[in-house]
């Protein structure tokens, strides 16, 4: 028996074929587990073959996914996958920015986002921290040679009278970081690439608008309530590493890292920036996702609360 010839996307500058794993992949980016997702996936391309109008454009291979999602899954679902093609069809790159205490789940949360986005450039603003260390030495910049809870031990001048110390001290490592973010920013603007930033020193209030006009950035802070929570986050971590990060130094700084916490949390409420309370880590990323699709397509519907 021969096998079906290719469907071809006709308004595709290489006339790629249509990819039912391509398609599978943005119905789970808008919230379809992967055997719904393909099952789906599996329908449009019988939908196509049954119609025999090839090749198909893009705007009508999207309507007919759309309309499929509707049918499979709801309009919440098909509504989420036509916001997330928007996002593809942006005029400048996309930076999302995922910032939060240590141990909020930061990393995890921003890998899960840039792979639903098909983002492929991750960065930490601790590797930030490491290359800067490679640039000087801790005579001249002591304060990025400590841990963000622990930053005031490379203070080189006296604590205001009054001001906690963890606190400036965090003050001066993030205003130093935060040059380096600047730069990753201005590269993705340049070269027109979108990337996820995430670390302690995405921080409220410390970059300028007007640095970031040439990309769409998006700015959220992950947050989490309950301590006993944000204290397991360490022990897994512990354990996932191997204790390459161990939880005893965590535990030992606790008090600072909470400390840390409130004050981002206090800048984002200041500064009109989007927190993410975390409870459950697949409701927390979609939840984090449908704030970026909304901040950046214009739709002021906030997501379901946990």
């Amino acid at each position: 028996m021969a096998a079906n010839p290719p469907i071809l996307i006709s308004d595709d500058i290489h006339g790629l074929p249509f990819s039912k794993g391509l398609l599978a992949q943005s119905f789970m980016s808008a919230g379809l587990a992967p055997a719904r997702a393909y099952a789906a996936a599996k329908q449009v391309e019988d939908r196509l073959r049954e119609t025999g109008d090839m090749p198909v454009s893009i705007g009508k291979l999207r309507a007919l996914a759309s309309n499929v999602l509707e049918e499979s899954a709801g309009r919440e679902v098909a509504s989420r996958y036509r916001k997330l093609q928007e996002l593809l069809r942006l005029d400048k790159p996309l930076v999302i920015m995922v910032g939060g205490t240590t141990g909020v789940g930061k990393s995890t949360i921003a890998t899960e986002i840039a792979h639903r986005l098909g983002i492929t450039r991750i960065v930490s603003t601790d590797s930030i921290r490491e290359v800067m260390r490679g640039i000087f030495s801790k005579e001249l910049m002591p304060a990025i040679y400590e841990s963000s809870f622990n930053a005031w031990r490379g203070l080189r001048v006296p604590v205001p009278h009054g001001a906690n110390p963890v606190i400036v001290g965090f003050r001066e490592q993030t205003a130093a970081v935060v040059t380096g973010i600047k730069s990753l920013v201005d590269r993705a603007a340049t070269e027109g690439v979108s990337m996820v930033i995430e670390g302690v020193h995405i921080v409220p209030g410390y970059l300028d608008a007007c640095v970031l006009c040439d990309a769409r950035v998006v700015q959220l802070v992950i947050a989490v309530d309950d301590e006993d929570t944000h204290r397991s986050h360490f022990y897994i971590r512990e354990v996932q590493t191997d204790g390459t990060r161990a939880f005893e130094k965590y535990r030992a700084n606790f008090a600072n890292i909470r400390l840390l916490g409130g004050y981002i949390e206090d800048l984002a409420k200041e500064h009109g920036i989007p927190v993410v309370h975390s409870h459950q880590l697949d409701r927390t990323v979609a939840d984090t996702l449908e704030r970026v699709v909304n901040a950046v397509i214009g739709d002021e519907a906030s997501p379901s609360s946990p």
